[in-house]
């Protein structure tokens, strides 16, 4: 079973100048002018107990005992002198419980007499109580005798993977199915990056990842589940087959207008879609993908692709010259005669030759018609075509009227020329301070930072990528995050340790180390605690 921790003695120094036992007599030989004529055979005995107030002579030694060898006679400087013979130093206690703080603490010099019948007489004995925590720094103490004096010290440190005032927090670094962390300073377990939960075996998906229909074995992934699909797993997938439809939930095939059937491959608005009728033909939806063309006159065919020549017929009479004009024909007749076939002759305004409203006038020889507007023609016969110009813009389509024209605008114009782009922006549809920018029957929304969607009416969530570090819990603002740091850190972003030791908490001269949320001080000689501010006679 592994060590919760290890209480370590660590001998210095054993002075017995004159060779004396624990009674004031040689340990071995005569005492001839205060100075005994052999040296003492001294080995050490050390009892580690649980703390009591009064210590009895023979005590259970509860957290062990060690006892050496011979290690030298009258004064022993340990490490030194005894650096050749099997014993370690610092001696070693090792416990399986959590360290109580508290203990007692029996170190004896015994003299090995076994020459001369006794087996041992005692030297020195240190039996103290004593507090201490848990840490790398020694407790240095001195003990004096009538005879003798004794230099020690001790500490309790953790064994491996555990931590904490008793050594009982158990904190094992791993990377494997069970856990992704390593461990701090004080035991905290911290979790490798793309990890998170209480063992942090958690992986932390793709930043954006649907937390619904995506999922992750390992950090930065973003695995779709059945029937989403996209780099964040927020699309869903069609109906298999679906052509012109779209889907709020998996396997939908919900038809764009003008679109049906179980797989949105009908068309239904074939007309508008396609625009097959040529010529000014008129179209007629018949369902399904079918479609009628009406012709006007002068065209025929399924689209109205097919222009009659309406000369063919011959239909100028008396030398007149025929012209198609695509909807009809148009007369150039000879001087004389005037109609829509050059049918009637005349030679003064008598016969009342001009036409459509024209006022005529006598020559010497013949007649002038003075044609309205609109007209012209030897008679006044023909009307003016003011489409043959092109007036209308942007793919409207031009209708020729009396002294004039109408234009009938593509979609996302208007005007009397279909010359003005409709303002789209006009009803501010752009959300959240965005800016509308104006185009063809439609409109784009530039959104400002921290929004997006086509209305700029999504807050884009700036905690989404979990900027806090170390523990901070983060709330979104308007393009921006606030992050609320655990203890010990500070910062944007938390990434800042605070540094515990600006404050000076060492007394007595002692060496600061920052820790997360902590702190640790390196105590001089003499002196101990959490902050070097206990030592010997407090």
């Amino acid at each position: 079973v592994k060590a919760l921790g290890t209480f370590e003695l660590k001998l210095t120094s054993f002075l017995n100048a004159h060779g004396l036992n624990s009674d004031g007599n040689c340990c071995n030989g005569l005492r001839t002018a205060g100075v005994c004529s052999s040296s003492c055979k001294t080995f050490f005995r050390v009892c580690l107990t649980h703390y009591q107030s009064e210590i009895s002579n023979n005590p259970e030694c509860t957290f062990g005992s060690k006892t050496t060898s011979v290690l030298g006679n009258n004064t022993i400087q340990f490490n030194k002198d005894t650096a050749s013979q099997e014993f370690k130093n610092p001696v070693q206690f090792e416990f399986q419980f959590s360290w109580p703080g508290s203990f007692s603490l029996i170190i004896e010099a015994w003299h090995d007499s076994t020459l001369h019948g006794s087996p041992r007489e005692l030297i020195a004995r240190v039996a103290v109580q004593r507090s201490a925590e848990v840490g790398k720094d020694w407790y240095t103490f001195k003990h004096d005798t009538p005879y003798s004096e004794i230099n020690y010290s001790y500490r309790i440190i953790c064994g491996e993977y555990y931590y904490g005032a008793g050594c009982s927090e158990f904190c094992r670094p791993r990377d494997d199915q069970f856990g992704h962390y390593k461990c701090s300073t004080n035991g905290t377990k911290i979790c490798l990056d793309g990890w998170s939960g209480d063992m942090c075996e958690e992986a932390m998906c793709l930043p954006g990842c649907h937390p619904d229909h995506g999922y992750c074995d390992n950090p930065n992934e973003c695995r779709c589940r059945l029937g989403w699909q996209g780099n964040f797993c927020d699309a869903c997938i069609n109906y298999p087959g679906c052509q012109h439809g779209s889907c709020s939930k998996p396997w939908q095939c919900n038809c764009e207008e003008g679109w049906g059937g179980l797989f949105c491959n009908q068309d239904l608005n074939y007309c508008t879609h396609h625009k097959p009728c040529k010529n000014a033909g008129t179209c007629t939806n018949t369902g399904e993908g079918s479609y009628t063309c009406t012709c006007p006159p002068g065209f025929s065919g399924t689209n109205c692709e097919i222009e009659y020549d309406d000369c063919e017929r011959r239909p100028c009479l008396n030398g007149g010259s025929c012209k198609d004009i695509g909807i009809g024909y148009r007369c150039q007749c000879e001087s004389g005669f005037y109609g829509k076939s050059c049918e009637h002759e005349a030679d003064s305004c008598k016969t009342n030759p001009c036409i459509n409203g024209g006022t005529c006038t006598e020559d010497e020889a013949s007649y002038t018609c003075q044609c309205d507007a609109g007209y012209t023609g030897l008679n006044c016969e023909i009307e003016i075509n003011e489409c043959d110009q092109h007036p209308c813009k942007n793919g409207g389509r031009c209708i020729d009227q009396r002294n004039g024209f109408r234009c009938v605008c593509s979609t996302g114009f208007e005007g009397p020329t279909c010359s003005d782009n409709i303002n789209d922006c006009v009803h501010d549809p752009c959300q959240n301070g965005g800016t509308c920018l104006d185009l063809i029957n439609d409109y784009e929304c530039r959104c400002r930072a921290g929004f997006i969607g086509p209305l700029c009416e999504i807050n884009v969530d700036d905690c989404e990528t979990r900027p806090c570090a170390n523990g901070g819990i983060c709330s979104d603002l308007d393009n921006d995050f606030k992050c609320h740091c655990a203890d010990g850190f500070a910062g944007k972003d938390c990434r800042i340790n605070i540094n515990d030791c600006a404050d000076i908490p060492c007394r007595h001269g002692g060496n600061c180390t920052d820790l997360v949320d902590d702190y640790s001080c390196d105590c001089p000689e003499g002196f101990w605690g959490k902050r070097c501010h206990l030592y010997e006679g407090m």
